[in-house]
């Protein structure tokens, strides 16, 4: 069903999921899947191609091969930690924290809204607590640069920030991939 939704065929779905370029989730029957918000993302990503009039038999590619690129030309917002350089708490920290500085530079408004809109569904579902959805609430009313400030800021309003961020899922499964990687 998602090779349909996506256009493409199923080797070649299977080929980007192989590759790391699209993210699976295994369900609890033991099915690989791919989440809800990724389809729905390259679903509108492709047809923006569609819309920008370049006839492509492949319209799936090029936001592949983009995803790619970005996280290629990615450059460690951090330095490299060893596992041996820190408990998994910090590794978690380290990795929200470089997610987020690399996230920062392409924020824009409509991401921050989608978030808002993301922020507003978990509180309606109860799956984030009060104290957090006001702390994301007020760093969304400001403006873009200091958006930006806060979410790479790595003091203790930062840290609480990222352990509940609704900003995740903006950067590409490549760059998510460069990140846990590196860091």
């Amino acid at each position: 069903m998602s090779a349909r939704l996506l256009g493409v065929s199923h080797t070649a779905l299977n080929n980007w999921i192989v590759a790391g370029d699209i993210p699976t989730v295994i369900t609890k029957s033991g099915r690989k899947e791919i989440p809800v918000q990724v389809l729905c993302d390259l679903r509108e990503r492709v047809e923006q191609q569609r819309r920008s009039g370049h006839r492509r038999l492949h319209l799936l590619e090029p936001v592949m091969a983009e995803g790619r690129r970005r996280a290629d030309r990615m450059r460690s917002p951090l330095p490299v930690v060893g596992a041996d350089d820190a408990d998994s708490h910090r590794k978690a920290e380290l990795r929200g924290l470089a997610y987020h500085r690399a996230l920062a530079p392409r924020l824009r408004r409509p991401m921050v809204e989608e978030a808002g809109r993301k922020l507003e569904r978990w509180k309606r579902e109860g799956k984030v607590d009060p104290r957090h959805a006001e702390a994301w609430e007020a760093v969304f009313a400001l403006s873009m640069p200091q958006i930006r400030k806060a979410i790479g800021a790595e003091d203790s309003r930062g840290r609480d920030l990222r352990q509940n961020s609704p900003l995740a899922g903006l950067l590409s499964e490549p760059e998510r991939r460069r990140i846990l990687a590196k860091v």
